[in-house]
């Protein structure tokens, strides 16, 4: 069993907490507001209050967490603001990782909305942050208009960095 934190808790994250809880692991997801913490409790996970644009809400969901899977490919907003999720806002999140118990991160690189060029600068983000301190590293690259073929990806990356 494993702690998971998704950071991303729409649907298809709530999709994911909720298999991830079915095969035992404790997941954590985080949300905005108060608004989003029924569905997610309903899938099954601990609902945590923080915001990616605003990292220090997220340094206490971090706790116990082995594997953190940054599942913003989807997210929605004007375009400086999704570059700083993709940016400056993941640079941060994964130097924030670095003095944790975090063993793996799961990047989501792929998104229907979302300018190609903004997921791949954070891909290289997270690669070299993984690099650089020995972190391992998993990226979700399936269609996410193809839900099925998305948690298939989503899984699987989680497992590789589980070793199972």
């Amino acid at each position: 069993m494993a702690r998971i934190l998704i950071v991303g808790g729409g649907c298809p994250g709530r999709s994911l907490a909720a298999e991830l809880v079915q095969a035992g692991h404790a997941v954590r997801i985080s949300t905005r507001s108060e608004r989003g913490r029924e569905a997610i409790e309903r899938a099954g996970a601990e609902c945590w209050i923080g915001a990616p644009s605003r990292l220090a809400t997220l340094r206490g969901a971090l706790e116990g967490v082995t594997v953190a899977c940054w599942l913003l490919g989807r997210a929605r907003g004007e375009l400086g603001q999704l570059r700083e999720l993709h940016a400056a806002r993941l640079e941060a999140f994964m130097r924030l990782v670095i003095d944790t118990t975090v063993r793996g991160v799961v990047y989501e690189a792929r998104s229907a909305t979302m300018a190609p060029e903004i997921l791949a600068a954070g891909e290289q983000i997270v690669r070299a942050a993984a690099e650089l301190n020995s972190i391992p590293a998993a990226v979700v690259m399936a269609d996410p208009a193809d839900d099925g073929a998305w948690l298939g990806d989503a899984r699987r990356a989680i497992a590789s960095l589980l070793g199972s």
